[in-house]
């Protein structure tokens, strides 16, 4: 089965990519091993900490524009923004990184809850854009930060909020059973895959509950291994119909890629 990886962040200065020093080739020759014909890259967002002001947000763009003009055959780009920055420079950042071919959605890490005011910003870039916002997201019953934080039920009221903004819920594992109960009835929100080790039945419990297709594969790559992360999909009981949605169809039409 052809994958894309809606998770990835090929440029991540605290991490090699399984010990050995990273560069694109590699990546790339790592993915195809694993039959992934496409990288989603959402940057090294916490370069500079949870709120990065607009230079280091610029930065941290700037190396994700050069992967994405490097091989834009393999890697497409999401802009990394801080909502507190607000309308203008969120807008300003947007603009400056669509002006570049191979950017189709918005990635939010934690400078802020996703039920916080100033996530109208970056609703108002995706409108204008057409662009889907991707939710840095993790149960808080585990990570007691809330303030920065998204637990799955505030990154399911910014979707409901925003009904005409396509989100996609991060870290299946990180929000567990009951993330995917809270995305349930929402047909703009979809979840990633990505986030810890594979959990039993939850891959089903994703798709009998919000439907394979909205459930997107992603890696978290390099943080997580990608044998472990598509075997998570591969080893469940579904049909192969929806492997193959959760693999490549979903993240493929939602994010318009037209891949040979």
């Amino acid at each position: 089965m052809r994958i894309i990886d809606v998770h990835t962040h090929p440029v991540f200065r605290g991490l090699s990519l399984f010990g050995k020093p990273t560069s694109l080739n590699r990546v790339i020759a790592h993915g195809r091993r694993h039959n992934i014909v496409h990288m989603i890259v959402l940057g090294d967002v916490l370069l500079y900490g949870a709120t990065p002001n607009a230079e280091q947000l610029r930065k941290i763009n700037n190396d994700t524009i050069r992967v994405v003009k490097a091989r834009p055959d393999y890697f497409t780009g999401f802009i990394y923004l801080n909502p507190l920055l607000g309308e203008r420079a969120n807008m300003a950042e947007a603009e400056r990184c669509l002006a570049v071919p191979g950017f189709r959605g918005i990635k939010l890490e934690i400078a802020n809850n996703s039920s916080h005011p100033a996530m109208r910003h970056v609703a108002k870039v995706a409108r204008t854009f057409n662009l889907p916002v991707l939710q840095h997201s993790w149960s808080t019953t585990n990570i007691k930060d809330r303030q920065h934080q998204s637990d799955p039920a505030d990154t399911a009221l910014f979707a409901r909020r925003n009904p005409d903004v396509k989100v996609i819920m991060a870290h299946l594992t990180g929000i567990g059973f009951r993330g995917v109960l809270e995305a349930k009835g929402l047909p703009n929100l979809y979840i990633d895959t990505s986030g810890g080790y594979p959990e039993e039945y939850l891959i089903e419990f994703a798709a009998e509950h919000i439907g394979a297709d909205h459930v997107l594969y992603g890696s978290d790559l390099p943080i997580r291994e990608n044998s472990c992360t598509i075997g998570r999909i591969l080893d469940t009981k579904l049909s192969a119909a929806d492997k193959q949605k959760m693999l490549f169809g979903n993240t493929a039409r939602l994010l318009n890629l037209n891949l040979n």
